[in-house]
């Protein structure tokens, strides 16, 4: 038999497999073809019906995510009148092995017939879990498209394309966009929803501000900031976050604090910890100070930090103490 007989052909949603005799044996299955992530097989058994079945070729990828495919599968005599028998549509089905579908045909075929699979829809869980998101979503590049989109956001901000609203801060100013502003804080979008100076005179002061970590606080806003400066300025945006009501680069800082937690900083970030509500970091803090015993080592800053630091959190901490004692 023919290196053919096996062979079927492709388009990017389309399989046709073509049978030109089935008379001389009782299965056959395809050689493997691919459509979307998934190599495929359809394979025929003659007995008193004629089995057709479709299904992946074992991988790890569908072995663990299986895909979940709806199509339409009919079977054409190819001498003729072309008379085709069609399955009825298939919607959603998680395609795992060789027997989770079965088309049983009980009309006698002869002759030369074509197996033709139309696929509609390819569909797989994402990693992380939740509902069922097709592949061919992907053909549209949703990762190029938003990181187009960022880089001109980008370019707005650095050119000064179009700036309807200059921010002045402690020591220069820079241009910037109402809409762009609204969109990323509830702040700044109440500002311009009312008669607040900010709208009337276009300007937004935010004197607590140098310009070099307000040009930080908007490369964040925009999608545009370098790592080095988000690390540069985590506490200076922590605050503008907390002031801005910006939970997401406000939980951005409060998970790059805890990676690099040290003698010099602790207690810093201890105080922003307890001023700003930030939980995990405090309790990071505290471990460090107290569990791993490293309040012995800065004494002296320890000290000036109870001059200064808010009277309850320095009760916290001597609570900590105490307790670390006790497991003595």
């Amino acid at each position: 038999m023919s290196e053919s007989a096996y062979k079927v052909e492709t388009t990017s949603r389309l399989a046709q497999w073509r049978i030109d005799n089935l008379a001389s044996c009782t299965y056959r299955k395809s050689d493997p073809f691919k459509i979307g992530k998934w190599n495929w097989h359809l394979s025929v058994e003659k007995n008193k019906m004629l089995f057709v079945k479709l299904y992946p070729e074992i991988s790890n990828l569908n072995r663990d995510n299986p895909p979940i495919a709806s199509f339409i599968i009919r079977v054409v005599c190819s001498v003729g009148d072309r008379k085709s028998l069609a399955h009825p549509e298939i919607t959603d089905k998680k395609l795992k092995s060789n027997d989770d579908f079965v088309w049983a045909i009980e009309v006698p075929l002869t002759g030369k017939f074509i197996i033709d699979v139309e696929f509609l829809d390819l569909k797989i869980v994402p990693p992380g879990g939740g509902e069922p998101c097709t592949i061919w979503a992907e053909g549209f590049s949703g990762k190029l498209s938003n990181a187009t989109a960022l880089a001109s956001l980008g370019r707005m901000l650095r050119e000064n394309i179009h700036t309807d609203i200059i921010i002045n801060a402690s020591d220069g100013s820079i241009g910037a966009h109402r809409a762009v502003l609204a969109a990323r804080s509830p702040v700044f979008r109440s500002m311009f929803s009312h008669d607040l100076k900010e709208k009337e005179l276009s300007t937004i002061n935010i004197s607590d501000m140098s310009i070099e970590v307000c040009q930080a606080f908007l490369s964040y806003i925009y999608g545009s900031i370098e790592h080095e400066d988000f690390l540069a300025h985590r506490l200076a945006l922590l605050r503008a976050a907390d002031k801005y009501d910006m939970s997401d680069l406000k939980e951005a800082c409060h998970d790059s604090l805890m990676e690099d937690i040290d003698g010099k900083n602790v207690l810093e970030r201890l105080q922003n910890a307890s001023l700003y509500g930030l939980p995990k970091l405090k309790s990071s803090c505290m471990r460090y100070l107290v569990k791993f015993g490293k309040i012995y080592d800065i004494q002296d800053e320890f000290n000036a930090f109870l001059q200064c630091a808010d009277r309850e959190l320095i009760a916290e901490v001597f609570h900590e103490v105490l307790n670390a004692w006790k497991g003595f």
